[in-house]
């Protein structure tokens, strides 16, 4: 029969409709002014709750809905004011190893939240936050490298007893080894052409001094370059975790820039405490008895004093992975994985020095806050960096080495700190920031308030103006068009957690006027099948399905320009995009199926003479 659906079909547009409107209610209900406390590596317990009531107290900030468990403690507050002034008081009571964030909390009841309906990630313009544009030093990096380099060609030419006059790092890509006689400087490019593969290796002459040249090739540079990016923008990724940030957007630009937005965060300088946090590690071998003490540094280990060579045989951006776990005695361990290169660095040092003592520290670098006096005299916060070394192996080397080995001797505790702390901590180089801002809860909530208006607006007028022109059809069009917003926010809420931002809101915009124009080609194609003598039934059908293709062909190009869009588009464009690709899929299903079910139900199966479409239909007279 024409224009009716099997009831299957009926109940599963319901379905969907009814899917749509639960899984966009949680946006109706307004986030709660919250801090989150956490320390830098202790766990958090119930005991920690006094220090911070108390402080509470005395400032006379009212608090609830307190939340303890071993990462975080989140407290809900009342008011924005009085999350700033809970943030201050906290802080003065608690030491600086602890890390007091501000956020929002959901108040999404817990039947929705049980069935996963959560509400849409906002991005920086409408829900206020912290921008950063961080520029990573990458000649720092590549110095790093050389440094690296010098020092295991160092350690190669002592192990082969061949003898030099010297080493020099000339830059950052070149350095030079210095020899008496042509016979030392050909077995050392022997050797070295084979461990370092990645130099470009020449030999030269200057006033009786026989020289080799290694410079880094410009394909390795670029390569270190590129790496560098990626491991600091994954150690960026995994640092904002500490913040309790939703959805926080951190992407390269650029071949040395990354920008970092965490949405809802308010106060910058505690970001960059936690951004700009270093923490890597060293392998070293002890010093041997009689060393000069200019070639060692001393280190407590176990509460003994020990002697720990001043040459690095492993820098720990070699170390690609670090897994906690438990070794055959039921002992702590951490398994480091390292690259291909420094499986080879520590292969061939630790099977020259079986019987040796391998010392691995752990090097921080922190920030904490300082007080100042600016010209005028006053006083002024100022972010004071300092680095922090620990010596947490001391172990016999027993056997040669390879690309994985575990790092023993630890408590559980330390072990299960070190692992995250070594695979999330850890920044290839340093890196400044070269930009700053902040946006107010107050302005995001302008932008949001401005966003949901013109979405409103757009909407209003376009519910008026096919009600008024297309009558029943209209009206079939505007259940349709609201079903569509309702789908885009429960897809951006629940399947595809996106993050909405004020370019994505234009997406919405446009996606209405999209919906609403593949409805038009419908009712115009069944306007036109009137004219030519179909009967109403038969009109409706055949403008359903003449109108299919012109539709499908429209919203297909403009959904692959869209995802172009996405894929080589950063920050609001991105947030564009990814709109209006949800929005076309939506639309096609509601300005198709949905009004057609909806039509189905008013005419469907019943002798019509007329519809009520709207607008004068001219029956087509046929020329003589």
């Amino acid at each position: 029969m024409l224009n009716k659906y099997p009831a299957w079909k009926n109940i599963l547009i319901l379905l969907v409709v009814i899917w749509g409107l639960l899984y966009s209610l949680p946006n109706l209900y307004p986030d709660d002014p919250a801090l989150q406390i956490s320390h830098e590596s202790l766990e958090l317990t119930a005991g920690d709750m006094p220090i911070i009531t108390t402080a509470l107290e005395a400032a006379q900030v009212d608090f609830f809905g307190e939340e303890v468990d071993s990462e975080s403690i989140h407290i809900r507050l009342n008011s924005l004011d009085d999350q700033l002034r809970a943030k201050t008081a906290i802080e003065d009571a608690l030491t600086d190893d602890y890390i007091v964030a501000l956020n929002l909390a959901p108040t999404t009841p817990g039947w929705m939240q049980a069935i996963g309906a959560g509400k849409m990630n906002l991005g920086l313009d409408l829900q206020g936050g912290v921008h950063f544009l961080m520029e990573v030093d990458m000649d720092a990096a590549i110095e790093r490298r050389m440094e690296d380099n010098l020092s295991n060609i160092r350690t190669i030419l002592r192990e082969q007893r061949i003898r030099s006059r010297g080493l020099n790092l000339v830059s950052n890509t070149h350095l030079e080894v210095r020899f008496a006689d042509t016979e030392d400087r050909s077995q050392a490019r022997s050797e070295l052409n084979s461990n370092f593969p990645e130099l470009q290796i020449q030999s030269r002459e200057a006033e009786g001094v026989f020289i080799l040249d290694l410079r880094m090739t410009p394909e390795t540079a670029l390569q270190i370059q590129r790496d560098t990016l990626q491991a600091n923008r994954t150690t960026l990724l995994n640092r904002v975790d500490a913040l309790g940030v939703a959805e926080p957007t951190v992407q390269q630009q650029g071949s040395d820039r990354i920008i970092v937005e965490l949405p809802g965060l308010q106060d910058p300088a505690q970001a960059i405490r936690i951004l700009q946090r270093i923490a890597t590690l060293e392998f070293h071998l002890e010093a041997e008895l009689g060393a000069p003490s200019l070639s060692y540094e001393t280190y407590t280990y176990e509460g003994v004093p020990v002697n720990v060579d001043n040459d690095v045989i492993l820098q720990g951006d070699r170390v690609s992975n670090a897994v906690y776990s438990l070794d055959q005695n039921s002992q702590p361990q951490v398994l480091l994985n390292l690259d291909a290169q420094g499986g080879n660095q520590i292969n061939r040092i630790t099977r020259d020095n079986v019987g040796r003592l391998m010392d691995v520290l752990l090097i921080e670098t922190k920030s904490r806050t300082v007080i100042s006096i600016d010209e005028n005299g006053e006083e002024v916060e100022e972010t004071e960096f300092y680095e922090e070394k620990e010596l947490i192996m001391h172990a016999v080397i027993r056997s040669a080495l390879g690309r994985q080995f575990s790092v023993t001797g630890l408590s559980p505790r330390e072990a299960s700190d070190l692992a995250p702390l070594i695979r999330s901590g850890s920044l290839a180089a340093p890196m400044t920031i070269v930009e700053q801002s902040v946006i107010g809860p107050s302005m995001g909530q302008e932008n949001k308030e401005a966003g949901i208006l013109g979405v409103q607006v757009a909407a209003a007028l376009v519910v008026l103006f096919m009600a008024a022109y297309y009558r029943v059809f209209g009206l079939a069009a505007n259940a349709a068009l609201i079903m569509n917003i309702l789908m885009i926010i429960a897809v951006m809420s629940s399947i595809i957690p996106a993050t909405l931002t004020l370019p994505g809101i234009v997406g919405i915009v446009l996606t209405v006027g999209m919906a609403v124009d593949a409805n038009v080609l419908i009712f115009t194609r069944i306007r036109e099948e009137l004219a030519n003598g179909f009967s109403p039934q038969k009109a409706i059908d055949a403008g359903y399905d003449r109108a299919f293709t012109t539709i499908l062909d429209a919203n297909l190009t403009t959904f692959l320009v869209a995802a172009v869009l996405y894929s080589i588009g950063t920050g609001p464009v991105r947030g564009f995009a990814i709109t209006l690709m949800i929005g076309i899929i939506t639309s096609m299903f509601t300005a198709i199926v949905g009004t057609r079910a909806i039509i189905n139900l008013v005419y469907g199966g019943k002798s019509v003479k007329t519809l009520s479409i709207g607008g004068s239909i001219k029956p087509v007279v046929a020329q003589a």
